[in-house]
């Protein structure tokens, strides 16, 4: 009896080492591996002007998104070219980073209480509001003018509720269209199959032409982060120390890119 209390004990506590062990490997595995593989996969959009937009001509993503996840690649391995970028809009940045596709998401990625829960997110590198980009011809000064009108917004992003919510602020009713990228609302609203075209103001920015104009009117900040997985203490820390730690040179990079 006593020996076999000797096993149970000695089992209980070497289940409760494997566990810890456990804990202590997913804790760290991520930036552990990163470092094993000597590579560092980032999630970055390739469509928005200023943050990430595929250079046709080189075939290569370019823009303040793209150096921030150089720096991070720089910053764990040594070196800004040890990194593998991947394409990601609002629907697919998610799924991807559940299954392992990608290490972390720089992707216009704003943080909001309810993805907090899902996701680990860094202090803020960047922050905008919501704005409203709309044909010149159209005569609109401000989303009060807007009534019944069909708003463009990307899927899965957070500029429908919040412009949802301003419209029942001051008693309109607006629709909404939503698109799988940035490119395809801007083509919808030159095509006057949307009234406007509505995501952040600096990525409007790469959008506006001769024919459209952003309206004065700001909705709901929005402040991005680094995405990691909810899973990954250690590496999100890392992660959000170096947001901190290099938040000049984040910024110096936010102005060489015209934000």
């Amino acid at each position: 009896m006593v020996f076999r209390k000797s096993l149970l004990k000695l089992a209980v506590f070497a289940l409760g080492a494997c566990v810890a062990f456990s804990n202590a490997n997913a804790a760290e595995g991520k930036f552990e591996s990163i470092k094993s593989k000597g590579q560092l996969i980032v999630g970055v959009k390739n469509d928005v002007p200023h943050y990430a937009l595929l250079d046709q001509a080189t075939g290569e993503i370019k823009g303040f998104e793209v150096d921030v996840a150089k720096l991070l690649a720089k910053s764990i391995l040594g070196d800004d070219k040890k990194i593998k970028l991947v394409a990601v809009n609002a629907k697919t940045r998610g799924p991807l980073l559940d299954n392992g596709s990608v290490d972390a998401v720089i992707a216009t990625f704003t943080i909001t209480p309810e993805r907090k829960r899902i996701y680990n997110f860094s202090e803020p590198y960047y922050q905008d509001a919501i704005g409203l980009l709309v044909l010149k011809e159209k005569n609109y000064k401000s989303l009060a003018d807007m009534k019944g009108a069909n708003i463009g917004v990307a899927q899965a992003a957070t500029t429908k509720k919040a412009i949802g919510e301003a419209a029942k602020k001051i008693g309109i009713d607006v629709k909404f269209s939503e698109f799988p990228d940035y490119p395809s609302i801007k083509a919808a609203l030159d095509a006057k199959r949307v009234d406007a075209f509505s995501v952040d103001k600096s990525i409007l920015l790469g959008y506006v032409d001769d024919k459209s104009e952003i309206l004065p009117d700001s909705f709901e900040p929005q402040s991005y982060g680094i995405v990691t997985k909810k899973d990954d203490p250690a590496f999100a820390k890392y992660v959000d120390d170096f947001v901190k730690e290099h938040k000049n040179e984040i910024d110096a990079l936010a102005k060489k890119w015209g934000l």
